[in-house]
Order: C-alpha cells, then sequence, then structure tokens
C-alpha cells in the first residue's frame, strides 16, 4: 500500500511527521514523501528539513494521499504542478487526506467543493471562500476525504484512518505502540476552551487566515 505524503517549502512538520508515524505502521505500508521536485524542504519555523526523496512523478499510484498543512498562504495554495498531481491522484486514490490547512490545499484543487471539511479553526473563514463546508471538528470523512483539524490532530485522523484500512484492533495497537494518551496540562487546545487573552493572541499573530 502506497502512502504519499506531499511536501513543500514551509509544511509544518507535525502536520506530516504525525500521520507518517501512525500510517507506517499499517500492515504493508510503503510511505513516500514526494514534492514538485525531489530534495530537503523546510519547515515552516525553518529548522527542519524533511527530505522528499521522488518527484510527484514518481509517487506511482498511492492509495493515500496526505497534504500537510502550513503558515500564511499555505505556499500559494502549494503551487499549481502540485494541485494537478492531487487532482490526478485524486481520481484513483482510495482516501485523500489532510491535516491542518492542508485542506486548503485540496480546497484549492477543487476537490472539497461542496464536501464537509475541517481545517485549523483560524482557516475556516477561508475553507468556505474556497467552495468547501467547513465544521469545526476535529476529524471529518466525507466519501474518500478525510480531514483534520489543527497541527496535532493529524495523529487523531491518522488513527481513524487506520481503523478504516485495517480494522480497529490494528488502529489500537498503532496507538498502543506510540503510547498516544494525550494529557495536556492546559485546557488551551481548542478556542472554546482558550482563555480569551489567549484566543486574542494567536489572531494576532496569524493575521492572514481568519
Amino acid at each position: 500500500m502506497i502512502i504519499a505524503i506531499v511536501l513543500y517549502e514551509g509544511f509544518t512538520a507535525l502536520d506530516a511527521i504525525g500521520p507518517y508515524e501512525v500510517l507506517s505502521r499499517l500492515p504493508g505500508a510503503q510511505v513516500r514523501f514526494v514534492a514538485a521536485e525531489p530534495g530537503p524542504l523546510a519547515t515552516d519555523n525553518g529548522m527542519l528539513t524533511v527530505l522528499a526523496e521522488r518527484s510527484l512523478e514518481q509517487a506511482g499510484e498511492p492509495e493515500i494521499v496526505l497534504v500537510p498543512g502550513g503558515p500564511g498562504d499555505v505556499a500559494a495554495r502549494a503551487g499549481e504542478r502540485v494541485l494537478e498531481w492531487l487532482r490526478a491522484a485524486d481520481r484513483s486514490s482510495v482516501w485523500t487526506a489532510s491535516v491542518c490547512t492542508g485542506s486548503l490545499v485540496l480546497a484549492a484543487a477543487g476537490l472539497l467543493d461542496g464536501r464537509r471539511a475541517t481545517s485549523h479553526w483560524l482557516a475556516l473563514a477561508e475553507l468556505r471562500r474556497l467552495g468547501a463546508e467547513p465544521v469545526a471538528e476535529r476529524v471529518v470523512f466525507d466519501g474518500k476525504l478525510v480531514t483534520a483539524a489543527g497541527v496535532s490532530a493529524g495523529i487523531d485522523m491518522a488513527l481513524a484512518l487506520a481503523a478504516r484500512v485495517a480494522g480497529e484492533t490494528v488502529a489500537q495497537a498503532i496507538q498502543l505502540g506510540i503510547e498516544y494518551d494525550p494529557q495536556p496540562p492546559f485546557q488551551a487546545g481548542s478556542p472554546h476552551t482558550a482563555p480569551a487573552e489567549v484566543v486574542a493572541l494567536l489572531r494576532a499573530r496569524s493575521p492572514r487566515v481568519q
């Protein structure tokens, strides 16, 4: 089973690596980091690079396609070459997925028109503008399209997807294997639970996706 994770300059590391850690443990999984051009790609903070060993054209025919998010304008929606490839890959994929603002890339490719989808909470209005039906949920399945909310939600999405692909027992074994048992020190993981001053601070730092 080929799983293609699409990288581009400025992607958010956990958006890609969280799902990778889960999906790479599926039986028979072949995870491929792909990009418009193979080579090292810097994450959004510039402090980490991840190697895309294959170009988009070398990805084969992936059963699962996953697009991570990134800051700002999401690398100009990842570029027209990526959008064209996503349209083609979606025609043969079993699942097409995104994490965080990766859903804006899927929407820019026209894959979320009229579909229920989620994204980082700061990007839900932009998701609607691009033709999707945004919902404030952590993981959303709409047919073969699977979208996750911000960053850490990619782990939840990957586990839910693993259950669809290989069954709940396998997915639970993966969860136990990575000891995914979140117990955050603060109730600040959602705009509905975070203090108002924290929500305002993050909005001020993220003016381009509101």
